[in-house]
């Protein structure tokens, strides 16, 4: 059976999922969707696919669309998602799921009711490196004692991850701290029961802290550290330290070191080295197969929960 989907958002993260999608057996893209038309064309024509848009809903109401990938600003996540759902297509939604909690129980609920997959693109679960030390967690090889991540970019103005202007604002802690939060609760196999946060200036411009520090600590007592900034000026990502019982490793998207920089072999943790291909994978398989996937609203939502939280104590602080 071929999967016949529509993806939302024709930007930087929107062409890392066409790529990918490109590598899938049994799976075409089939219309795009996007705020300006003519770049939207431009990018149709160049992986061949017939349907073109402006409007989300203009998707929707092909019957042949059997599921949706939004790639699309943040603020319009979640209630993409439920028309999503509402119009009975599966949907994956690209991080974060929604920039409220109120929004994120929202999609969860509705994925109850409709019984559709609904998955949010949480890609650190899928990276090799993550998963190659998932691996040894799992096999009781591996304890976390405590996760040390920076999260660093350059982005003083409204630029996305091609350097390209921005239509819309993105937020450390709604959109990338969603990725450490949820990364640490499930490598540490226990839930987040302590969370504090700090944030640097508001910009005047954006709205936003450009610089943010949170602690977690899981009931199981492993602690995570993060660090994320806008204003870094040098080596751009994130970047996470594992500290255990048996070792320390060096986690760089899709690779994987020793604590003293020797390159551990990921290529055979799954069938590609590129996680977002591989969370993709996950997204079409868990619809064919009928059952829930890896990094399912359902699953990512105590994320939310915890980020809700640190919202409420950040705002407590201005």
């Amino acid at each position: 059976m071929t999967i016949r989907v529509a993806l939302a958002g024709a930007g930087a993260f929107g062409i890392k999922h066409l790529d990918a999608i490109g590598l899938i057996p049994d799976v075409e893209v089939v219309s795009l969707v996007s705020r300006d038309i003519a770049k939207t064309r431009e990018v149709a024509a160049k992986y061949g696919i017939a349907h073109t848009s402006t409007d989300l809903a203009d998707s929707l109401a092909l019957p042949e669309v059997d599921a949706v990938i939004l790639c699309t600003p943040t603020q319009m996540h979640a209630a993409q998602a439920v028309a999503c759902l509402e119009a009975g297509k599966h949907v994956q939604v690209e991080i974060p799921l929604a920039d409220s909690l109120r929004d994120a129980y929202r999609v969860v609920e509705l994925q109850r009711a409709t019984g559709r997959v609904a998955m949010c693109g949480h890609t650190r679960r899928f990276n090799p490196s993550h998963q190659w030390v998932r691996r040894r967690i799992v096999a009781g090889e591996f304890q976390l004692q405590q996760l040390d991540v920076q999260t660093y970019f350059f982005r003083r103005t409204n630029m996305n991850a091609l350097g390209q202007p921005r239509s819309w604002t993105d937020h450390l802690l709604w959109h990338h701290a969603a990725h450490t939060v949820d990364l640490f609760a499930h490598q540490a196999q226990s839930p987040i029961v302590r969370a504090h946060a700090l944030q640097g200036p508001i910009h005047p411009t954006l709205g936003i802290a450009m610089d943010m520090s949170i602690q977690l600590q899981a009931a199981n007592g492993a602690l995570c550290t993060l660090s994320l900034s806008f204003n870094n000026d040098g080596p751009l990502g994130t970047f996470f330290r594992y500290i255990g019982d048996t070792g320390t490793y060096l986690a760089r998207y899709d690779d994987l070191y020793t604590g003293k920089e020797e390159r551990i072999d990921v290529s055979q943790v799954d069938v590609s080295t590129n996680g977002i291909e591989l969370q993709d994978r996950e997204f079409f398989a868990a619809i064919r197969e009928g059952r829930e996937p890896n990094a399912s609203v359902a699953q990512v939502l105590p994320c939310y929960e915890v980020l809700h939280d640190l919202e409420r104590q950040l705002n407590a602080q201005q």
